[in-house]
């Protein structure tokens, strides 16, 4: 398909409204020429113009530069819908709702950590749970499991799995108001029984990291970042229990466009409109399924923890372990904007894309309020990882948001076969210095580095675009993967 790209600066780029009869809105792409040229080697261009179609779309559909593609709309993607007369598509949250991004930091420096790395890896890889269809220390039953649904991170604290302070520094204070335990079904609720407390498989990985940069020394001081710092990133989401309420709901939504009489160009994007049953029942069980994944990500803070406290000898207080900020890029929520001048009440959906709301916004906690929202933008096993904030720009052009990640160059199945008879882990040690253990046979093969974009190009554009602002850059020194 002979797509219509134009270029509008150095770092965006539009399909005009219209390119396809369906667009009703043009399709935004951030990007510099290299990124550019990596991105038309997918579909996710067309992807995007996919979502400009979608009823009740606004403004435009946006492209970050990690776009790539992906089910329904592109990796990558921030598409808003009115709540009158728009659709709600699971297609626009993916599989894995609110995977995200927790960012610890410490007050150990690397050289403490560094002659303990090897330990401190093979202790976190003993004592979180990773792989496929990995089980947690954590046991749900029929009577308890509602409540991580409803609770989100707060069941976790409550549980006496970490502190309420790390409930601040959440977005949506780790926990969304709307989960419908009802909504979700009786195989949704078996597979996420045994699941809190796991890391999973794929690129989730929970990272041991070193600040090796400061761009922004004010934001980064209001974050308790200084360099030679260690930190962890913690990245998972809501497992199977999340991936059986999308396969539910997709089903659900193929029949509610023939319900509807809802044209779509590609059935992967079947939505249903905001007002009607199936829309919210979806929302519901999405909901439970965002709250499932802060729950995940609390109990991994937890036993973080407690391997620190072990492998350092030190006491809580000792080790300054924190959060930073916790973040979703799978999700949908409903936000207030303004557009064309007026505030309205949208459906924000952002798959592969991070919150990222200005100085000043009252969703953010009293201590960012003057800098901004952390956003946490993880980049593969052996280069870095960044941490940006929030800016007006990105509230003014994309609802708030900006990029999530590297974004993938090659798919799982090229990564595997670009790795056959390669050890990833001896490169990762001899080339970045970093000590890697993985649960899976080919998870190294397909999360080598030069499976992924450079994230440092990723994150430029964004700063240069002014949708997010640099503060720090996080070099990877030990990591566990599925």
């Amino acid at each position: 398909m002979d797509i219509p790209v134009e270029r509008l600066d150095e770092y965006r780029w539009r399909i005009p409204a219209g390119s396809r009869p369906e667009m009703a809105v043009p399709a935004i792409i951030y990007a510099d020429d290299r990124l550019m040229d990596q991105i038309k080697g997918d579909q996710s261009l067309e992807q995007a113009m996919n979502g400009a179609t979608l009823p009740g779309v606004v403004r435009a559909a946006y492209a970050m530069p990690d776009i790539h593609q992906g089910y329904g709309l592109p990796i990558g993607a921030v598409v808003a819908t009115r709540t009158d007369g728009g659709v709600v598509t699971p297609g626009g949250v993916g599989y894995d709702i609110n995977c995200g991004v927790r960012l610890l930091r410490t007050d150990l420096t690397k050289a403490e950590a560094l002659p303990r790395i090897k330990e401190l890896v093979n202790a976190l890889f003993t004592a979180i749970p990773s792989g496929v269809g990995s089980h947690g220390k954590v046991r749900l039953t029929k009577e308890t499991q509602a409540r991580p649904l409803v609770e989100g991170a707060r069941w976790a604290v409550a549980e006496g799995m970490g502190e309420p302070e790390d409930l601040v520094f959440a977005e949506a204070g780790g926990c969304i108001a709307g989960a419908d335990p009802d909504a979700v079904s009786h195989k949704a609720h078996e597979r996420g029984r045994d699941q809190v407390g796991t890391l999973g498989s794929g690129n989730h990985f929970e990272e041991v990291q070193v600040v090796d940069r400061i761009y922004d020394e004010q934001a980064a001081d209001v974050m308790g970042l200084f360099p030679g710092q260690v930190t962890v990133l913690i990245h998972t989401g809501s497992r199977g229990f999340g991936h059986q309420v999308c396969t539910d709901y997709l089903a659900s939504m193929e029949r509610a466009v023939k319900k509807y009489g809802i044209r779509v160009p590609d059935r992967q994007l079947a939505c249903a409109p905001f007002d009607s049953g199936e829309a919210q029942a979806y929302l519901g069980a999405m909901r439970a399924a965002a709250n499932y994944a802060w729950a995940n990500r609390q109990c991994l803070t937890q036993w973080t923890r407690e391997v620190f406290q072990r492998v350092f000898r030190k006491s809580p207080r000792d080790l300054g372990i924190a959060v930073v900020y916790d973040v979703a890029h799978n999700i949908a929520k409903l936000e207030e904007h303004r557009v064309d001048g007026r505030a309205m009440r949208l459906v924000v959906h952002r798959k592969g894309a991070t919150r990222a709301f200005p100085p000043g916004h009252p969703e953010l906690p009293e201590r960012y309020r003057a800098i901004g929202q952390p956003v946490l933008v993880p980049g593969d096993m052996g280069r870095a990882s960044f941490v940006l904030v929030g800016t007006a720009g990105a509230m003014d052009e994309t609802f708030g948001s900006t990029c999530h990640g590297a974004g993938r160059l090659l798919s799982r199945a090229a990564a595997i076969r670009a790795g056959k008879g390669r050890s990833i882990e001896r490169e990762l040690e001899d080339t970045y210095g970093v000590y890697a253990r993985a649960s899976g046979r080919d998870s190294m093969k397909e999360e080598m580095p030069e499976a992924y974009k450079n994230v440092q190009d990723v994150v430029s554009v964004c700063h240069n675009a002014g949708i997010s602002k640099m503060v720090a850059r996080l070099r990877p020194l030990g990591c566990i993967k599925g």
